[in-house]
This record gives structure tokens, C-alpha cells and sequence, in this order.
């Protein structure tokens, strides 16, 4: 049996962590709460050793809020609104913007949309969200069958703002991708030279994936711990508090008259 136990722990990194981390907590909080005790008693020393333990909970998931470190939630990310197979297509959705999209070049902004650069870092995840919708989950096309044209981009304003000062900004307008693709001109390959340039094929009909910006919850887990450890903090420190009052309220009460007064017998 205890071959068997060392045998798990040592083996099983998840086992492994947990009991790591029960001895931590059990060693960290334990001694405190024995120095505690000791010098306090027992009552008191477990109050003092829970509210020092949330209040530094608190400043801990505090730091996490506000860097978005720690304990993280979901993060950003694209999700797919609709695969458009045709130009056709886009006269009848609302979001895209119908004719004022297809009458406008691609380098002016056409019904709120801007065109991405080259460069720019947020047409590069909006490509590689994409490529994931296409190639995996809508199962479109392959690796290697079609080339991005062009990435436009549209919304996530935040609001309400006032004037410059944007501190209590905390809303977004829904904010969209809209990528242009289109299939390449199939070439063969010949043995040991390198794979010819993929070329765009004019002949071919491009697709539009249209994606919508999850902006996640990464600082919910952080926000949660925090708000609810703060409570608990002032709770214990009010606690404390009340205890103090009291201990104090009855050492400065006087205590009773042990002298006894003398008693006629009469004659």
C-alpha cells in the first residue's frame, strides 16, 4: 500500500500539486495560527489569523485586478457571426452594410469599416481567427487553398466619454472583423525545388468570414476574490473591534465592594 501511494505522488503531477499545496497552506497558516494562539489564545488568534489571511487575499487578488495576472478568466477572442459565399451576400446583412460596402473601394471607409494594414497587429489575429474558422470548425477550406485579401474593421468605441476624460469608460460598442478571402490558382509542385508563390485566382469567388469581438471576462475571477475578501476583512476587523470595546468596557468597570456593614444586635 505505501509503495503504491509513493508510486501516485510520484507519478501523477496532478495529485502531486494538490498535495504540495495542501502541505503549503497547512504549514503557512498552521504555524501562524500556533504563534498566534499561544500568545492570544485561542479564540482570539483564529480571528487575527483569518483577517490577516483575507486582508491579504484582498491586496493579493487586488494587484491580479488591476495587471490582469493570477487567477484569469476567459480571454479576447473572435467568434464567428457568418460565413458570406457571395458579394451577392452582403447587400442583406445589416451588419456589413449592404450596397454602401461593395460601391466603396477597399481603401476608403465604406459604412463605418476601416481597412487594416499590412502591419497592423489586429489584422494579423483577426487572419489567424479566421484561418480557424475556415480550415477547422466550418471545414471551408484547407491549409494552403486560399489567401487573404484584405481585413476591414469596424466598432468597439468605448463610451460614455466625456470630452477627453474616458476614465469611467467602461462600455464598448459591439466591434467587428471582416475578412475578404479567396481561393488560390492550384500549381504543381516539382521534386526538390521549392513550392511555387500561392497566387490569388481572379476567376474564383472570394468569401467573407464576418467575426465579432468577445472581450472575455480575464478580470472577473480577480474582481470576484477581491470584492468578496474585502468583505470578509472588514467583517473581522469590526469583529475585533467590538471585542476590544467590550474587553476595555469591562476592565474599567469598578468591581464590587467586598466590605460588609456591620449589623445592630440591638440592646
Amino acid at each position: 500500500m505505501g509503495h503504491a501511494l509513493t508510486f501516485a505522488v510520484t507519478w501523477e503531477p496532478f495529485l502531486r500539486g494538490i498535495i504540495v499545496v495542501l502541505i503549503g497552506i497547512a504549514v503557512l497558516c498552521g504555524s501562524v495560527y500556533i504563534l498566534l494562539g499561544t500568545n492570544l489564545g485561542g479564540r482570539l488568534g483564529f480571528l487575527v489569523a483569518v483577517g490577516a489571511f483575507f486582508g491579504w487575499v484582498a491586496l493579493m487578488s487586488a494587484v491580479w485586478w488591476v495587471y490582469g495576472i493570477g487567477l484569469k478568466g476567459k480571454d479576447p477572442s473572435w467568434k464567428p457571426v457568418a460565413i458570406v459565399n457571395a458579394p451577392a451576400q452582403l447587400a442583406s446583412n445589416d451588419i456589413i452594410g449592404g450596397d454602401q460596402f461593395l460601391q466603396a473601394t477597399e481603401t476608403q471607409r465604406q459604412a463605418g469599416w476601416r481597412l487594416l494594414a499590412p502591419d497592423d497587429p489586429e489584422r494579423g489575429q483577426a487572419v489567424a481567427a479566421s484561418d480557424d474558422i475556415l480550415q477547422n470548425q466550418a471545414q471551408v477550406f484547407k491549409a494552403g487553398d486560399y489567401l487573404t485579401v484584405a481585413v476591414f474593421d469596424k466598432g468597439g468605441e468605448r463610451y460614455p466619454k466625456f470630452g477627453r476624460f474616458d476614465f469611467f469608460a467602461f462600455l464598448h460598442k459591439p466591434h467587428y472583423a471582416l475578412v475578404k478571402v479567396q481561393p488560390v490558382i492550384k500549381q504543381n509542385t516539382e521534386p526538390g525545388k521549392a513550392p511555387p508563390t500561392p497566387q490569388v485566382d481572379p476567376n474564383a469567388q472570394p468569401k467573407f468570414v464576418l467575426m465579432e469581438r468577445d472581450l472575455g471576462n480575464r478580470r472577473r475571477p480577480a474582481a470576484l476574490i477581491c470584492i468578496g475578501s474585502t468583505i470578509i476583512f472588514l467583517f473581522l476587523c469590526r469583529w475585533l473591534h467590538r471585542r476590544d470595546k467590550l474587553v476595555a468596557a469591562n476592565r474599567s468597570a469598578t468591581s464590587p465592594s467586598e466590605s460588609l456593614e456591620p449589623v445592630s444586635t440591638g440592646a
